[in-house]
């Protein structure tokens, strides 16, 4: 399989629901070549549409979650100029002819592969449409200021949400704690950034699901203990996307920095939570970072006791997502490898609960 435009990590086909999403298109005439596809399609799980030819791909092209063109079509199609979306590749059973890397880019794949060396790529391809139902929610949590404990929220975040269905931490502070041990399954075997990094090609949402560290429902990429730099901003995006479409809700352990890798990820987030400890200095800080942020969606969460709530929301010109007081054998919980949640009724789960389930009607209002 050749690839082009960076090491991407999944490829984005769409978001609408699994009931209305439209099958994976194939075009071909190639009756080898169909034989192989719907072979790999079958143990996909997936029944695509057909059509041996550019004219009724048109039909069909937008409302594709995904398109494999033969290449004995390929320009052809091309010739007619369909529009540029994602999930567009370009397959052959056998050698792929040097002319069809001029007709993909001509196509706008975004790649071509040999069927026959790439099976397991086609099978993941095509099983990743189940789960392309509407993306994950993505949280990031962010300090406003150091010890302000986002990496406990976070991590409380995802504890909450996995148990009402499946969620994930992003760990992306690499001088961090690490996610995995406020989760207590730093001891989990599973992959992690150092790996996913070097990955070569590409990694599904489900392969990406299930190779994580996780306790019940929810699960966490973060760094090896040997770790001493960030994943690269494009890494960051790709496994994000994957854990959108693999997760119902993902939340991100970011920084306390402003560096491209943190304004790649901000203006995705669907909610951005700012950690504020309610102390001159801790709103002082918090006030200089969130002027720096560009998020479509803020909040602050006020930890601790200190200047009020209210007064903290009007000096950052920002809204409250939920106040709490510092909870004690949080630490602790920590420690034993419980994680920071022990139990629904604590101010650290309240909190949680009021990000998870109020602020979205908050962020409408």
């Amino acid at each position: 399989m050749h690839r082009w435009g960076g090491a991407g990590l999944v490829v984005r086909a769409g978001s609408a629901s699994v009931a209305d999403m439209h099958p994976p298109l194939i075009v071909t005439r190639d009756e080898l070549l169909l034989d192989e596809l719907l072979r790999l399609a079958a143990a996909a799980g997936v029944t695509p549409e057909v059509v041996p030819d550019s004219t009724a791909a048109m039909r069909a092209w937008a409302g594709a979650p995904l398109v494999l063109v033969g290449i004995d079509v390929a320009a052809d199609l091309a010739r007619l100029q369909p529009a540029r979306r994602d999930g567009v590749h370009l397959v052959a059973l056998g050698a792929v002819p040097h002319e069809a890397f001029r007709t993909a880019l001509d196509l706008g794949a975004e790649d071509v592969a040999d069927v026959a060396q790439a099976e397991a790529w086609v099978v993941e391809l095509l099983g990743d449409i189940e789960e392309t139902a509407a993306p994950g929610r993505l949280i990031g949590v962010i300090g406003g200021s150091g010890g302000a404990g986002a990496t406990t929220l976070a991590c409380a975040l995802a504890q909450v949400a996995g148990r009402d269905g499946g969620s994930v931490v992003v760990d992306l502070d690499h001088l961090g704690p690490g996610a995995d041990a406020v989760l207590g399954i730093d001891a989990g075997l599973g992959v992690r950034w150092d790996g996913l990094i070097q990955t070569v090609g590409r990694v599904s949402a489900r392969s990406l699901r299930e190779a994580l560290p996780k306790r019940q429902r929810t699960g966490v990429l973060t760094f090896g203990p040997t770790t001493v730099t960030a994943p690269p901003p494009f890494a960051a995006r790709q496994a994000l996307d994957a854990a959108q479409r693999g997760h119902r809700v993902v939340v991100v352990d970011l920084p306390r920095r402003v560096d491209p890798l943190v304004e790649e990820v901000v203006p995705r987030c669907d909610l951005l939570v700012v950690v504020v400890r309610p102390s001159v200095v801790g709103v002082a800080s918090a006030q200089r970072l969130v002027s720096r942020l560009d998020a479509a969606s803020l909040g602050v969460v006020v930890r601790g006791q200190g200047i009020p709530p209210g007064d903290v929301g009007r000096i950052l010109g920002q809204r409250i997502l939920a106040s709490m007081p510092d909870q004690r054998g949080v630490g602790e919980a920590i420690d034993l490898g419980a994680g920071p949640v022990r139990s629904g009724r604590g101010p650290l789960a309240r909190a949680a609960r009021s990000i998870l389930y109020d602020a979205p009607a908050a962020a409408s209002a």
